[in-house]
């Protein structure tokens, strides 16, 4: 009995001093850090969260992304995160002062997601411009890629201006995203410059987020939600399961929507609808 003493002080001071290593020592030294700034008082980082990237931290929390990606560039010497350019500098505590909970996952089944926005391809610059000597028509932007949860999280797609044209294979459509209005008629006599430029502007605009093959640039806004509703047609070797339900099939009334998603195959659902 008289060495029972000794192992329970033993056992608890163990537990202590690893909770205070662990939690309380570093809750003390980085617990309590504030935005930094330059000297004039701009370029604050980091800033607070916008309330859609909050409902995409709570979709991306809510379907246990978490336990499949990351969200943390490791040192050089510890990782090739850095040369796999998931990061310019491997994560401080500071990234993730505005995330509760931070989200630094628990293992790397699937690719590490930490600044996944900003190394998105650019849809902008897949855009077509005017051609020279014309009305000076600008295409339409589409917004950069999105990662998973926000993309999950806010129901929207890449916005291209154009539509497939009637009779294209129909795709699911993500929930929520309203129907465009059905096309004017066609107009007799032939077309101005203005109309054929803008046409043929729209038009290519509506494949901006393809690429080459005709499948979505990877990272685009079009390549996540391709992704999220069917891993496997982006990569076969893929474990990550679908989530199909984030979307929804419906009807087409008019003309395809121009963010439905451009699926083939088995997968694309019956002709009129997306």
């Amino acid at each position: 009995m008289k060495g029972l003493t000794p192992l329970f002080l033993g056992l608890i001071g163990t537990f202590f001093f690893s909770w205070a290593g662990l939690a309380l020592i570093p809750n003390v030294q980085i617990g309590h850090l504030d935005p930094q700034s330059d000297e004039e008082g701009t370029d604050i980082y980091p800033m607070p969260k916008s309330g859609m990237a909050e409902r995409g931290r709570q979709v991306y929390a809510a379907n246990g992304c978490v336990y499949c990606h990351t969200q943390q560039v490791r040192a050089d010497y510890a990782a090739s995160d850095i040369d796999r350019k998931w990061g310019e500098r491997r994560s401080a505590p500071r990234d993730y002062l505005f995330e509760r909970p931070a989200f630094l996952g628990k293992m790397r089944m699937g690719p590490d997601l930490a600044n996944i926005g900003k190394r998105a391809p650019s849809e902008d610059a897949n855009a077509p411009q005017p051609a020279p000597g014309g009305t000076g028509a600008q295409p339409a932007n589409a917004a950069p890629g999105a990662s998973p949860a926000l993309a999950a999280g806010t129901g929207a797609s890449s916005p291209a201006a154009g539509a497939p044209p009637a009779g294209a294979a129909a795709a699911s459509s993500p929930a929520g995203s309203p129907a465009p209005a059905a096309p004017a008629g066609p107009q007799a006599g032939p077309a101005s410059p203005a109309s054929t430029n803008a046409a043929m502007t729209a038009a290519s605009s509506a494949d901006a987020t393809l690429g080459p093959n005709g499948a979505p640039i990877p990272y685009s806004a079009a390549w996540h939600h391709q992704h999220l509703f069917s891993p496997r047609s982006v990569n076969m070797d893929s474990i990550m399961p679908a989530y199909r339900f984030l979307y929804a099939k419906r009807k087409v009334e008019g003309q395809y929507a121009a963010d439905a998603l451009k699926l083939t195959g088995a997968e694309a659902p019956p002709q009129g609808y997306e």
